[in-house]
């Protein structure tokens, strides 16, 4: 359950750092102006790099649920 509430974190993270890009994209805000919503997405960015860094770096490259479902298939 950990695990779970662990991934939604972070995917919640990357949905408001794209959210945020796309709006500045759009030029929906300046962000001179925005600056302290602009501090915490880049922070918030920079973290997901690091989670995602640090999640490939440590993940286990075998998962249990492919190698099952080949075994099942016969390969």
């Amino acid at each position: 359950m950990l695990a779970t509430l662990s991934e939604t974190f972070w995917i919640l993270v990357l949905a408001v750092v794209v959210l945020f890009a796309f709006f500045a994209a759009l030029g929906a805000f300046d962000m001179g102006d925005a600056l302290i919503p602009t501090l915490v997405v880049l922070v918030l960015a920079l973290l997901w790099v690091a989670h995602a860094a640090w999640d490939a770096r440590h993940r286990d490259p075998h998962d249990p649920a492919v190698i099952r479902a080949r075994e099942r298939r016969g390969f």
